[in-house]
């Protein structure tokens, strides 16, 4: 998976963007919102340099132009704010998120595909973003290997 979405960063950002399409609902939506602020604080911390990363992915993400921009980000925004208050508490509220879209047709893996696409956007998928990655697998209950993690 990951190979493949490095050769074909295009192609799979366009099926991303279809397939999340297909899942425009708030549920889904603060799941994203969630898995981008996992992935920002996969170093333990989220920094201003960060949010302002990944408020700029949401802004120009082709995965997420299926949602209002402004919702995307104050839900980024509110998951960041549980990161600042405790780390921990941060990922376990992120991770409880995430699992409300655990039992949906399609959405958790196409959830993580896009977890995935978050970690390469700066084109350095590292292992912190591979193992954030990984948790948010082991908690929609699917096989990191599936996704080469």
């Amino acid at each position: 998976m990951l190979q493949w979405l490095k050769t074909n960063t295009a192609q799979a950002r366009e099926k991303l963007s279809n397939e999340v399409s297909k899942f425009k609902n708030k549920e889904f939506m603060a799941a994203v919102a969630n898995a981008c602020a996992l992935v920002a604080a996969a170093d333990g911390s989220i920094s201003s340099e960060e949010k302002v990363k990944m408020t700029e992915f949401i802004n120009q993400s082709p995965e997420l132009k299926a949602f209002k921009l402004t919702d995307v980000i104050a839900v980024f925004n509110d998951a960041c704010s549980k990161f600042e208050f405790d780390v921990q508490i941060g990922q376990a509220e992120a991770l409880k998120v995430i699992n409300k879209i655990k039992n949906k047709e399609g959405a958790a893996r196409l959830l993580v595909r896009v977890a995935c696409a978050i970690g390469a956007s700066d084109g350095d998928f590292d292992d912190d973003e591979k193992a954030v990655c990984r948790k948010i697998c082991v908690e929609l209950g699917l096989p990191p290997a599936e996704f080469d993690l």
